[in-house]
């Protein structure tokens, strides 16, 4: 067995931990002996499968303790992981299906429906006992009960995962065992994770810095507090409850937390236990921190910027963050970042260039999009006007990320802006060409539309959609019909209409979005 899967962290903890409470959720919970014995169980039955090495296995679920039972179980398997977040529509999860040929799909009752819509083909998995076709995670646990080995290789592949890229479809990253472990061990290092601890598991498990929770715990024994955020009252209920201890975040979560009343907070006395609080995936602003400090008042805040390419460039140090709230950071242990400018050469303090990705956390590629892994994954060759590049020596491979960023004089990062026009909102990344096609296909009284994104400090980038048409549309129907397409993230905030769209002087098939976005923020 590798030393670099998670499936070793599953085994070491159950036998050193056995008794210490794996998961909670809610009124229910696992100890680390209980969790191994589910996992093996459901695991044993994947391997009954008899599916080809590297198969993958979607999870298109809510969260509750089968759904984590059922990811360390595809991690115990030579099969791939790939989460499916809820969020999205019965169309995009078939894309996916399509896109990485899913065979088997773990869900659960209420997303059962949606498979059914798109007619799926492969295998069919239910936490419940449903249909007597679908077998159930019930069924598993009462008639799999023999012994359980595998031998994981640290190398193969391990999840696939899933974010909105460049031509306006989900785009496919994929993650070795090793970046799995590699990325717990750093995290819990610099955060001073132990097995004391509580972790909160408010993040969905559908991209990295989800998935890295469940990880993290496993690898520090600690415990994983499961939370669906519905209200803040309930939220600040689970803190209390579970006696959370580390709290990790996105910035729309801490939005929503602090969105009604102050005065419905608790008390600062009863969230003490709260000494780490982590944020990644969009920026944060002093309001943000200033909530955060006024309510959890033992905790260090830690913000945190990471690549789709690569698990996580650059962490701020808590000390840091009342006095350069708008940095990203330095870089993480094991990581090189450099500045480059067109010419590759690299960029003077305050200069604005790219960001360059060396060492640790890269991960395998995406999956079947070459032109992609050619823009993102370089040879270090990038870097030879940088540093020392003598010995001739095999090559290695570098993130160009297509972040803008520059460096102050002491070493700190700043984010500028992004090489592409993605729109990041709520967390999520999203594609404008993604909701444009879907206007275009199901709306055909649209002529013509666009879709771009303006600043909002609650959510990073509200996105908006310019439309033309013979009359204006009304916003609700519009809305209406995105919405049988689309994830709610992914919904424009604004509808406009106009009865013709500006254009591009020197292209008249591309609308003037720079003249769009202007004339937006300026009236």
């Amino acid at each position: 067995m590798s030393i670099n899967c998670i499936r070793t962290l599953i085994e070491d903890s159950a036998r050193t931990h056995a008794d210490k409470t794996a998961l909670v959720f809610k009124d229910a919970s696992l100890s680390y002996v209980e969790l191994f014995s589910k996992v093996n169980q459901v695991a044993y039955y994947l391997s009954e499968l008899d599916l080809p090495k590297g198969s993958r296995i979607g999870i298109y679920s809510n969260k509750g303790i089968e759904q984590v039972i059922a990811i360390l179980a595809i991690l115990s398997t030579d099969y791939v992981l790939v989460p499916l977040t809820k969020l999205l529509k019965p169309e995009q999860v078939e894309y996916i299906i399509n896109d990485c040929d899913i065979k088997c799909i773990i869900t659960d009752k209420l997303k059962l429906e949606n498979i059914e819509e798109i007619n799926f083909e492969g295998q069919i998995i239910s936490y419940e006992t449903t249909a007597s076709d679908i077998p159930s995670f019930n069924e598993i646990y009462k008639y799999y009960n023999k012994p359980y080995t595998c031998d994981i290789n640290g190398h193969d592949n391990a999840v696939i995962t899933y974010s909105f890229g460049l031509s306006g479809t989900p785009k496919g990253i994929v993650l070795s065992h090793k970046n799995l472990i590699d990325s717990a061990r750093v995290v819990t290092k610099y955060l001073n994770i132990n097995e004391d601890d509580v972790i909160s598991g408010l993040l969905i498990f559908n991209l990295d810095y989800g998935l890295n929770q469940i990880f993290c715990s496993l690898y520090r024994r600690a415990t994983l507090a499961l939370h669906r955020f519905i209200l803040p009252d309930d939220f600040f209920n689970h803190i209390i409850d579970d006696k959370v201890t580390v709290l990790p975040l996105m910035p729309i979560n801490i939005t929503q937390i602090f969105d009604e009343d102050m005065g419905r907070t608790p008390s600062s006395e009863l969230l003490e236990n709260v000494k780490t609080i982590t944020s990644s995936g969009g920026n944060v602003t002093k309001k943000m921190i200033s909530d955060c400090k006024r309510t959890f008042v033992n905790a260090k805040f830690y913000s945190m910027h990471g690549l789709t390419e690569a698990f996580r460039s650059t962490y701020l140090d808590p000390s840091q963050i009342e006095i350069r709230p708008d940095s990203i950071g330095k870089a993480i242990p094991d990581v090189e970042l450099y500045v480059i400018n067109e010419d590759g050469k690299e960029c003077a303090p305050r200069e604005v260039g790219e960001l360059i990705h060396r060492g640790g956390y890269i991960y395998k590629g995406f999956w079947n999009a070459p032109e992609e892994n050619a823009e993102r994954f370089k040879s270090i060759q990038i870097l030879k006007d940088v540093i020392n590049l003598e010995g001739q020596l095999t090559d290695e491979i570098v993130v160009a990320s297509g972040d803008y960023v520059y460096k102050d004089e002491e070493g700190y990062f700043y984010f500028v802006s992004r090489h592409d026009d993605m729109i990041k909102t709520r967390g999520f990344r999203v594609s404008p060409l993604e909701v444009e096609s879907v206007v275009s296909k199901n709306i055909p009284l649209v002529d013509r539309c666009v879709v771009f994104s303006i600043k909002n400090e609650e959510i990073e980038e509200e996105i908006v959609l310019v439309y033309s048409a013979k009359s204006e549309i009304a916003p609700k129907e519009m809305l209406f019909e995105l919405k049988k397409h689309l994830a709610s993230y992914m919904l424009p905030g604004k509808i406009i209409y106009k009865k013709s769209l500006p254009l591009v002087q020197s292209d008249k098939n591309k609308v003037n979005v720079e003249a769009l976005k202007k004339e937006l923020t300026t009236s």
